[in-house]
């Protein structure tokens, strides 16, 4: 077993114990579990960082050509984006709801091969890295906006029939998912945008065009237009709580689609095959 699985499992067994001790907090209300959580989940998350640095030396680039790579390197932008809001907010809550997204996306990760294959030498640009540093950190900033969209959701929906499970006195105000949702947006967007237009860059290095209408492309243009869609409601028309909320949501699962749906099910330059040597 190479240093890279070994350090993946380590880190996945950290993130599966921080899992269940936000949740111990969260259902059985014992703040010392969400403490010892958040140390735990800091840990892991730096040996999920050694993971990613003992696979780069391994293969030589950034390691982001296969969906086992994909998930790991999702799983750690997710974690650390939360770390970042949990310094400012300190939601047991809101890591009983991101957690298991990370957890997911190690899991289903560990299941797929983990051979690597020589990158395309057409794709061996500095513009890689940039490019899917900035593009899954702001798909982990709308993970957050994600996961405060379904509370928020939750929440009113418990206010609107009366009727409060024990969920309901561990979620924030609705006023502080707005904000974490309105946060979210200031930070991906810009975020997403750079990752959309250093890939434009990449792309033009790579086959001598900026846009090509790749399916890929096609559909990271539908989610950005989605989201530029949210920001300008709340900046002009002063959308904010269900509906922004929505909106997080379905621009994240367009988001998941781009990532997954269209790399897996859809043929074109972005597929994780095409990234490999041929």
């Amino acid at each position: 077993m190479s240093a890279n699985v070994l350090l993946f499992k380590i880190a996945l067994l950290f993130y599966v114990v921080a899992t269940v001790l936000f949740f111990m907090d969260v259902v059985g209300r014992r703040e010392k579990a969400g403490t010892v959580a958040r140390w735990v989940l800091l840990g892991g998350f730096l040996i999920h960082c050694a993971t990613l640095v003992a696979r780069y030396v391994e293969i030589g680039y950034t390691p982001v050509s296969n969906l086992y790579e994909s998930l790991s390197f999702f799983a750690l932008t997710v974690v650390g984006i939360f770390l970042l809001f949990d310094l400012r907010y300190r939601l047991t809550v809101l890591a009983a709801f991101v957690c298991p997204l990370a957890l997911v996306l190690m899991i289903v990760g560990s299941a797929t091969s983990k051979a690597a294959k020589e990158i395309n030498p057409m794709l061996d640009s500095w513009w890689f890295p940039v490019h899917v540093t900035l593009a899954f950190l702001g798909n982990a900033v709308f993970a957050v906006a994600f996961m405060a969209g379904i509370m928020y959701l939750l929440q009113e929906r418990m206010l609107k029939s009366k009727k409060f499970s024990a969920l309901y006195y561990r979620l924030p105000s609705l006023g502080t998912l707005d904000s974490i949702n309105y946060k979210c947006l200031s930070f991906g967007f810009p975020l997403m945008t750079m990752g959309i237009i250093s890939g434009a860059m990449w792309a033009e290095s790579a086959w001598g065009t900026y846009w090509s209408w790749d399916p890929k492309e096609t559909w990271a243009l539908i989610t950005w237009f989605l989201y530029a869609a949210l920001l300008h409601g709340r900046l002009t028309v002063g959308w904010r709580g269900r509906r922004a909320a929505i909106f997080a949501i379905i621009g994240f699962l367009c988001l998941l689609f781009t990532f997954l749906g269209v790399n897996l099910f859809l043929s074109g330059m972005h597929s994780f095959s095409a990234l490999g040597g041929r």
